[in-house]
């Protein structure tokens, strides 16, 4: 399955506990509480960019699946992870204690984001 495609945010759970989890300041939790972000992803067989837009706040990572790679989190920091494909429709990773599972079911992209006992969920559709 083809991630490709411009998806915007429809529905978020946990969203300030998360953030607060990963480190980010409050008044950047409070301004991102009711943006309704952009993902773009190009999926080029294994190759994948992705570009996260939320207001001005623009974060970009690109990685070939399966192969370590420098991903860049929510708080500007960057992470050495290995993001790999389970089935044909879900991209896994893991770094520093949190894990990142991203799902296509048709139009709809789930990003569900768990850190400790917290687990953040975001419902994406394809515009």
């Amino acid at each position: 399955m083809n991630f490709s495609g411009k998806y915007q945010l429809q529905s978020q759970e946990n969203f300030e506990p998360f953030m607060k989890a990963m480190g980010l300041p409050d008044d950047l939790i409070q301004k991102g509480r009711d943006i309704k972000g952009i993902s773009e992803i190009e999926h080029n067989g294994k190759h994948v960019k992705l570009t996260l837009t939320y207001g001005p706040k623009v974060v970009k990572n690109e990685f070939t699946l399966g192969e370590e790679c420098e991903l860049e989190t929510m708080t500007g920091e960057k992470v050495k992870a290995v993001v790999k494909m389970e089935g044909d429709n879900k991209m896994v990773t893991s770094f520093k204690g949190m894990t990142s599972v991203t799902e296509l079911n048709g139009d709809t992209i789930t990003n569900t984001m768990t850190l400790g006992d917290i687990v953040y969920k975001r419902v994406s559709k394809r515009i």
